[in-house]
């Protein structure tokens, strides 16, 4: 039987390893790096991570082919939808002000397996997106010489004409980026300012082309006559929404750089929310201009700006605007190469990860090896590779860590008050009924309750018990412990979200079912959606001593995971493809090294073998067998009280 059971309990505890949680620090505000970043810096580091080529390129683009001058609606839209991950990000950037991100908050909640994950997906997406942004900047920065050196390359280099690669190697954007990984590599202070440097320069430009524009505006592109505000109607606006969505994804590098912020607490949900509404602001208002100024339907999508400016008479401006365009790359770069060193240095510190990386400069306080390593493979992305077939991996990277950390700030907020359960678990240590009593959950709330009293906490601190007006589900929710029925319900959530998704993405006629079982499904979908969410509402949150909570939970993270996992499932299959590939390359990454050189793993205390051993009694001696013996202290086989004590002794210590 035991052999039978063998190979099963081998799953079960490699299972269990995957699904081990971090345990943070008591005193999290101590750290190897160095807490020198201001709230301004922040903020700062947040709004160059997204204000990019996104906002001289994306915006032409997204007017011309998607949303005409609706393309305005479609900035709002994705800046309110980022609003939603960005403020779980600002939650637990202010409760856990670690390096890591989307990794750490992973990694708190969801486990390990889950954790490692989401940070080797976002990884490749600081690379690719690092990258991407360095042969923008290559192509406007060579526009400005009238692409002289793209034509020297291709004619006394190289070039090629293979799949997945570039048509030559772009030199210019492989020195950008070793230029600004040296930069980053002498600190986190050196990098901030000069990050505030291009910064200021950047929003200079803006500033330009906003008052400049606004004098050249013309209504009348607005007007029937040119098409009309949306004349690609609603879809053309959700879709121009889903690209635009992605021109916000640099706010993570403030949660990224919460291990060097001075006051995180504070400093985190502050510098989120100020970038991504100032990001919003310049998009949208950049948008309005560059479509009022000319016809949507006569822009040039890659240099719509400058192009614009030259149209109404004014080439001049077109210099300005490449200038504001080059020093926002760099920022975008310098915060995509700050964040990608951190993410890495936080997994090596974990053990996941090799630690090679986990080293720290003595001066500079930076994980310079992963600056290095990292920095120079993006490097040679950027030099080798056709991005514009590799950059959807920066969405859906992207929109899976979102999803997660909405998932995670759930968790969280659901997860009983450690300090209270030790504290309950102690009232009665000798009485095992007692302690037996803690995985009911109608007995463990009632307990809490007191302790709570006890201490004088109020009803709302004993978190992951069910409300006092919903103790009518506790018949159905008996079997689970405290914050165990939110974590189900979490699950539930996600799978309803990702099939009541598919329903919406691929419509009746993608899934090829008749109208009654696509409207049968879509409300089992729907109505299993909003079950789960109302369950999770039903029990006490743990608010904990922060500076800032997600208002409307559970309402506003599963409304931010269901959009995520809408716009995960608008993306083409082979990205899937791609994505899958990346994933089982992680994966044996963990299985092979992560999961065995973990910290958690350390922290883990030692397994105890009991050993059993059977004797066989004949049937004729059972009766006898079952009387009292006494031990015969001369006979062969018999052992003195010391002797027994050594054996056990010896037995115990060979199995350890």
């Amino acid at each position: 039987m035991s052999s039978r059971w063998a190979p099963w309990e081998g799953v079960v505890r490699t299972c269990q390893r995957m699904a081990r949680t971090k345990t943070l620090d008591a005193d999290l505000m101590e750290t190897s790096l160095t807490r020198c970043l201001s709230t301004l810096d922040l903020t700062l580091l947040g709004l160059g991570g997204m204000v990019g080529s996104g906002l001289y390129v994306l915006t032409g683009t997204v007017a011309k082919s998607m949303a005409g001058p609706a393309v305005i609606i479609s900035f709002l839209l994705a800046g309110l939808a980022s609003m939603l991950a960005a403020l779980c990000y600002a939650e637990f950037g202010a409760r856990a002000p670690r390096a890591g991100s989307a990794y750490l908050y992973t990694y708190m909640t969801m486990g390990e397996v889950w954790a490692f994950m989401i940070g080797w997906n976002v990884v490749l997406e600081y690379m690719i997106g690092g990258a991407a942004v360095a042969r923008a900047w290559s192509g406007y920065f060579d526009a400005i010489f009238e692409h002289k050196i793209q034509n020297f390359t291709l004619t006394h280099v190289a070039s090629w004409d293979v799949p997945f690669l570039a048509h030559y190697p772009d030199f210019l954007a492989c020195g950008i980026l070793f230029i600004a990984t040296i930069l980053v590599s002498f600190g986190t202070k050196v990098s901030s300012w000069i990050n505030h440097l291009f910064a200021v320069i950047s929003m200079g430009a803006i500033l330009f082309i906003l008052v400049f524009g606004f004098t050249l505006a013309d209504p009348q592109n607005y007007s029937k006559k040119e098409g009309g505000f949306a004349p690609y109607g609603f879809s053309g606006i959700m879709t121009g929404t889903a690209t635009c969505f992605f021109a916000f994804v640099g706010f993570d590098v403030i949660a990224s750089s919460s291990e060097e912020a001075r006051d995180p607490s504070r400093s985190v949900p502050v510098a989120t929310a100020l970038s991504l509404v100032l990001a919003t602001l310049a998009y949208t208002l950049v948008a309005t201009v560059l479509t009022l100024m000319v016809p949507w339907h006569s822009l040039v999508p890659e240099s719509a700006l400058s192009d614009a400016f030259s149209r109404r008479g004014h080439p001049w401006a077109g210099f300005i605007v490449s200038t504001g365009s080059i020093c926002a790359m760099n920022t975008v770069l310098l915060s995509s190469l700050f964040s990608l060193p951190r993410i890495i240095y936080a997994m090596a510190d974990d053990g996941l990860f090799f630690s090679v990386f986990s080293h720290l400069h003595a001066v500079t306080k930076v994980p310079v090896n992963a600056i290095v390593v990292f920095g120079t493979l993006t490097a040679v992305l950027a030099t080798l590779f056709d991005l514009e077939a590799l950059v959807q991996f920066l969405s859906i990277g992207t929109l899976l860590a979102y999803t997660f950390v909405a998932a995670s700030v759930i968790v969280l907020r659901y997860q009983p008050d450690r300090t209270l359960q030790s504290e309950f678990l102690d009232i009665s240590p000798d009485k095992e009924g007692e302690r037996r009593d803690t995985a009911g959950y109608e007995s463990f709330s009632d307990k809490l309750r007191l302790v709570g009293k006890q201490r004088g906490e109020t009803e709302a601190r004993q978190a992951g018990c069910l409300k006092a007006r919903f103790e009518c589900l506790l018949r159905v929710l008996a079997p689970c412990g405290p914050g165990e029925a939110v974590v189900v319900c979490v699950v539930a959530l996600l799978v309803c979200a990702t099939s009541l998704a598919s329903m919406l993405v691929f419509g009746s006629s993608h899934l090829h079912l008749p109208t009654w079982a696509f409207a049968l499904f879509l409300s089992i979908f729907g109505l299993g959606f909003l079950v789960s969410v109302m369950l999770i509402a039903a029990h006490e949150q743990n608010r904990g001593p922060t500076t800032f909570l997600v208002p409307c939970v559970p309402f506003l993270p599963a409304l931010s995971m269901l959009i995520n996992i809408t716009l995960m499932l608008k993306l083409n299959y082979m990205t899937w493809v791609r994505f899958m590939v990346w994933i089982v390359v992680g994966m044996f990454i963990y299985l092979s090294y992560g999961m065995w050189h973990s910290k958690e793993r350390l922290r883990e205390p030692a397994p105890r073998t009991v050993t059993a051993r059977y004797v066989v009694i004949p049937s004729g001696r059972l009766s006898e067998s079952l009387q009292p013996v006494q031990p015969a202290g001369d006979g062969p086989c018999s052992l003195s009280d010391s002797d027994s004590d050594a054996e056990l002794d010896g037995v115990s210590d060979r199995q350890r």
